[in-house]
C-alpha cells in the first residue's frame, strides 16, 4: 500500500506534468507575469519590511504612553504646588 504522503506527492507530480502539456501552463505563466507586473506597480512591501515597521510603531506607541504618563504626573505635581 502506498503511504498517503507519497500518494499525494505522486498525484501532484502527475497533475503538474499534465498541466505542463496543456494550454493551462501558458495561462499560468502569463498570469504570474501579469500579477508580478501589477504588484510591482502597486508599491507593495515585503512581510519582513511590514514586521519591522510594526515593531517600530509598537515601540513608538509605548514611548508615547510613557511620555504622556510623565506629562500627566508633572502636571499634577505642578497643580499641587
Amino acid at each position: 500500500m502506498i503511504a498517503p504522503n507519497q500518494w499525494l506527492d505522486d498525484f501532484q507530480k502527475n497533475m503538474s506534468e499534465l498541466l505542463a502539456k496543456t494550454p493551462a501552463a501558458d495561462i499560468e505563466r502569463n498570469m504570474k507575469a501579469l500579477m508580478a507586473q501589477t504588484f510591482a506597480r502597486m508599491d507593495l512591501i515585503t512581510r519582513e519590511e511590514f514586521d519591522v515597521q510594526a515593531g517600530l510603531l509598537a515601540r513608538a506607541i509605548d514611548r508615547i504612553e510613557t511620555l504622556e504618563a510623565r506629562v500627566e504626573s508633572l502636571e499634577r505635581l505642578d497643580k499641587s504646588e
